[in-house]
């Protein structure tokens, strides 16, 4: 049986070029028997950790690599038509040495380098050699090109310059594709290879993962070149053999040199990379001299916690929930984390920038004593173990809200503080959803407009729940008379259910931003930011008007990998509260601010009450304002409880709990143990706190669990 490792392949995350997901190559890989698989994803390192894992867990050893693109001249050069045509070269990271240059290269290939691609040169690939296996690549290569162009002297000149630079670490890469220059370059490749001693490497340059999947891919190259299939002068890729041949089609193609088939299995063995879970990189944190980041913490802790409870910050109650915390913290490693949000929080309240934590953290007394959330957790019913727990060891996650007209501040402070190497924002990945899918796909088979949004308007577009292409021809009944019927329905839609989850473009995300103890590209490789997505600063810090990096891994690669996350979201409520505060202040010397303005002023739930609150956060839809109108809420507990079930599931509860609300209808338990848990919203289960808290008192669970 042949055996055959393929080291020159493509996912989606060579954008809009290559159509396999990670997983699906590695599972072919598999499938085939073979005992590892190369990733070399176009210019970035995008998929490196979703491949890693996805190549662990089916039992192949992965090869983390990229297909890099090579300036002709320097990668500082950007004057003339040769630069927008850089060469191509696959870099494989043999060991952790080879690893921590790939990040580097990549990232310099993007932030220094860009001119149409993500390019590298010669003087920077040679600084940064140590551990990189490398291949001449596919025809694009400087090699490849030069034979092209009937320089023979000049190939053999670049070959032994690699030769040199990667020495026992170069090899001489063979691809058969049914091109017809490919057998000229193949030709002079096994002659150059014989003159210099070098090894030869067979590929297969892999864009999809089975050979039916060509027509499609064809498609998704005029989705990404703007063409239509029609166009006859559209980029397209020869024949159909750019999936994953097996080991005895390579075998077979390569049967006049054996040896570049088996030096797939010695560049395989050469390669052996971990990638470090489990481990986190926090920013360091000055302490105060004497001081360890526990008893820091505690220190602020305590303050806080008279400032808070005055004399009962000593009753059994709260110091015990104090203790139980401050204790979770420490066994999990996270001390310096709520000390670093304490600090942000700290330099907001001195630059009078107003904030407010959102979302689980609020059940935490420790963040309440340090004046990062602004609600008591002992008086709401709120519980610590949703927001972190002991059971499930993953980063907090604690989301900031700033005034948006004052984001960039916070955002230049951390640079400031934590240096501009290490703080960067976050990289996000646009895919094609269902109804993108088939407006992308009948645009490029020329269907006429109207009859797309007929189609496309059949996949119900419900927020939060999205529903595919498959699912809509089993839901809705005049879609599937549609395919059945319709032969270019069925053809668009077979292939569009095929792009769906394909990366089309990236983007950044709308608040994250990571800090870690080190520049960050010893941990991941870095993007340049995405068009119009530097963060302004407002010159409010010396430390610069933007962030100059986004990462090229997304947010929950970056939490795998133990990196800090902190979400700077810039909410524009927060600009018109403060703003009508400073009015208010001006026009009739009240003063006002997140922590003073009244709860309990009767005029607030009238005017909640009326239905008229365009503009208000989070209640200005129209089915949030007729639920006002009949819900007629006169406490701050009815506000949260509406807020917590207006959305998908809980929305149907509504109605009950309004009649039980205004008595016209009796609240009953299942069980009396239920009554005092949910008797502040008449029986009905509204928070994810109940839930937990019926777990914990009726069935024994502890809250952890």
């Amino acid at each position: 049986m042949a055996e055959f490792v393929h080291l020159h392949s493509h996912t989606f995350y060579s954008l809009l070029d290559g159509l396999s997901s990670p997983r699906a190559l590695t599972q072919r890989a598999a499938e085939l028997g073979m005992p590892a698989l190369a990733l070399t994803d176009h210019g970035v390192l995008y998929g490196a950790v979703e491949f890693y894992k996805a190549a662990q867990e089916v039992g192949i050893k992965p090869i983390i690599g990229i297909e890099a693109y090579l300036a002709r001249r320097g990668m500082a050069d950007r004057s003339t038509v040769e630069d927008r045509k850089p060469f191509h070269l696959v870099l494989l990271a043999q060991d952790q040495a080879g690893y921590q240059n790939l990040l580097k290269l990549a990232s310099l290939a993007m932030l220094e380098g860009f001119y149409y691609k993500p390019r590298i040169d010669k003087e920077t690939l040679a600084q940064h050699s140590d551990g990189l296996i490398v291949t001449s690549a596919c025809g694009s290569g400087e090699i490849p090109r030069l034979i092209l162009e009937d320089r023979p002297d000049d190939a053999y000149a670049a070959a032994a310059w690699y030769r040199d630079v990667f020495p026992g670490r170069f090899f001489l890469e063979l691809q058969e594709h049914g091109i017809p220059e490919l057998e000229g370059i193949n030709r002079e490749l096994v002659r150059i290879a014989r003159q210099l001693d070098l090894p030869l490497v067979a590929t297969n340059d892999i864009h999809y993962a089975l050979p039916e999947q060509a027509s499609v891919h064809d498609v998704l190259l005029a989705i990404g070149t703007g063409k239509s299939l029609g166009d006859p002068h559209r980029i397209r890729y020869q024949g159909e053999t750019y999936y994953m041949r097996s080991a005895e089609e390579m075998a077979a193609l390569f049967a006049e040199v054996p040896e570049a088939v088996t030096n797939t299995l010695r560049i395989a063995e050469m390669c052996n990379v971990e990638m470090g879970f489990g481990t986190y990189h926090l920013p360091v944190f000055e302490l105060p001299e004497g001081q360890t980041a526990q008893s820091a913490l505690r220190s602020l802790c305590e303050k806080g916690l008279r400032r808070r409870y005055g004399d009962l910050a000593e009753s059994g109650e709260v110091r015990a929930r104090l203790e139980h915390e401050l204790n979770i913290i420490h066994q999990m490693g996270f001390d310096t984390y709520f000390l670093i949000v304490w600090d942000l929080c700290r330099a907001a309240r001195e630059r009078s920038i107003w904030y407010n934590a959102r979302g689980s953290a609020a059940g935490s007394i420790v963040a309440y004593s340090l004046n990062i959330t602004m609600v008591d957790p002992l008086a709401n019913g709120l519980i610590f173990e949703r927001f972190l727990n002991p059971g499930r060891v993953t980063m907090p996650d604690i989301d900031l809200d700033f005034p948006d007209d004052q984001r960039g501040e916070m955002i230049a402070y951390t640079v400031a503080k934590y240096g501009q190497e290490n703080v960067a924002q976050i990289i996000t990945f646009g895919t094609l959803g269902a109804r993108a899918a088939v407006r992308d796909v009948a645009r490029v088979m020329d269907i006429p407009l109207t009859e797309v949004d007929r189609i496309a308007k059949f996949i119900p577009n419900i927020p939060g729940k999205p529903v595919s292409i498959s699912q809509a021809l089993e839901q809705v009944p005049e879609l599937r008379e549609l395919y059945e019927t319709t032969p270019y329905v069925r053809n668009l839609l077979d292939v569009a259910v095929q792009l769906e989850g394909v990366a089309r473009h990236t983007s950044t995300h709308a608040a994250g931003v990571v800090i870690a103890d080190a520049p960050l590209v010893q941990y991941c490789p870095l993007n340049r930011p995405t068009k119009g997505e530097s963060v302004q600063t407002n010159g409010a810090e010396d430390a610069g008007e933007l962030i100059g990096a986004v990462t090229q891994w997304p947010m929950e690669v970056l939490d795998d990998i133990g990196l800090l996350k902190v979400d700077f979201l810039g909410l524009s409520t927060l600009t018109v509260m403060r703003r009508a505060c400073e009015l208010i202040r001006e026009r009739h010397g009240v003063d006002l601010d997140l922590s003073s303005i009244p709860l309990d002023d009767p005029e607030i739930y009238r005017l909640l009450s009326s239905g008229n609150v365009a503009g208000v956060f989070q209640v200005e839809g129209a089915g949030f304002r007729r639920v006002l109108r009949e819900m007629r809420p006169s406490r701050y507990e009815h506000i949260v409880a509406v807020l917590a079930l207006y959305r998908p599931g809980p929305m149907e509860h509504i109605p009950d709990y309004i009649r039980r609300m205004h008595g016209e209808e009796a609240v009953e338990y299942r069980h009396p143990a239920l009554a005092p848990i949910l008797d502040e919203t008449f029986g009905i289960t509204v928070f994810q706190e109940q839930i937990m808290r019926i777990a914990t008192d009726l069935a024994g669970y502890t809250a952890s669990e």
